[in-house]
């Protein structure tokens, strides 16, 4: 699967539902349906995650406006600064910080949708010699770390597609370990995971992409992650 097209709910569903209905007569789908759904839908991923353990930020989700504003001044008790994400969405889009100065977006507002997306902000230790906000994409084909990038944003939203440059980088073994226990959290074939370092060390998960684009990594990269993915996905079929 290289994209699933947004739409209405009902055309969403059926979409899915089509490949359900593929693997029920035995075609395999790569990555599997379920896992697809899993990942989509930014609160069940946080969910898995925190639920087997998987170092990731601090995360809220609910539907009204007045529980989001309690969330807000909670997280602002406990020094913690918020990003609001749209629950589906990807490449950075929408996702912004959340400061007590500004007015909550209403509920169905562009990039909300009804449902608020919060996370703890992790701020990343400066890299030498420059001011600029990083995070890694860290790329697990079949239980295994293939290869992974450092993602430089020209601000503090990281993503190629907003603007942010990528260095290869040889990832260590707490990046490795981190991806490959996100990737076992979500059961998933193959997946580009975010990660990012906090000041004080720690590394997080902030997402796990299950239909992740690669021409930012492959452009670093020696190797030919195309192939790698079709030799994996032969090797299951």
């Amino acid at each position: 699967m290289r994209g699933i097209a947004g739409g209405t709910l009902q055309q969403v569903i059926t979409r899915l539902n089509v490949l359900h209905m593929l693997s029920a007569q035995g075609i395999k789908i790569y990555n599997d349906t379920k896992a697809i759904e899993r990942t989509v839908d930014k609160a069940m991923t946080s969910f898995l995650l925190r639920n087997q353990g998987v170092s990731t930020p601090a995360t809220w989700v609910c539907e009204s406006r007045v529980q989001a504003e309690i969330i807000r001044q909670s997280a602002q008790k406990n020094n913690q600064r918020l990003v609001i994400k749209p629950l589906f969405g990807s490449q950075g889009v929408g996702v912004r910080k959340l400061t007590s100065h500004d007015a909550l977006p209403v509920p169905m507002q562009q990039y909300v949708d009804g449902v608020y997306y919060f996370q703890q902000l992790i701020e990343p230790p400066m890299l030498a010699g420059s001011v600029d906000s990083h995070d890694y994409r860290v790329f697990v084909i079949g239980a295994k770390v293939v290869a992974a990038m450092r993602r430089i944003g020209r601000d503090w939203v990281n993503n190629l597609a907003a603007g942010g440059r990528c260095e290869a980088v040889i990832a260590n073994k707490a990046i490795t370990q981190l991806a490959l226990d996100a990737a076992k959290a979500i059961n998933i074939d193959y997946c580009g995971v975010d990660i990012i370092q906090a000041e004080t060390g720690e590394y997080y998960v902030l997402e796990v992409n299950s239909i992740p684009a690669w021409k930012g990594l492959q452009s670093v990269v020696e190797l030919d992650i195309a192939q790698l993915l079709v030799d994996d996905f032969l090797s299951k079929i």
